[in-house]
């Protein structure tokens, strides 16, 4: 199964059922709160190597930067329509 959206950004995306219940994804997020650069992990865990890249490539400024907020909340949008999706 796949979970499949958009962010309100425009960011298409789709998860695997496999990739939401692998346990080191929930390592990492469990890890966030004392190291934010674990987010890092959990971006590439959850979405990837090809779909970080395009998320990356999707929130980059004209000048190249790609905002730690950003795609902090893109992930987190993404985890809590997952939740929805889920509930409903």
């Amino acid at each position: 199964m796949t979970i499949k959206g958009k962010t309100q950004s425009g960011f298409k995306y789709e998860v695997s059922k496999k990739r939401l219940d692998n346990y080191e994804l929930l390592e990492a997020i469990g890890d966030l709160d004392d190291n934010p650069l674990v987010l890092t992990k959990v971006v590439k865990l959850l979405l990837g190597k090809e779909q970080t890249e395009k998320l990356k490539d999707h929130l980059r400024t004209d000048d190249g930067i790609v905002p730690t907020e950003k795609l902090s909340e893109e992930i987190t949008e993404i985890f809590q329509s997952q939740s929805e999706t889920k509930n409903s």
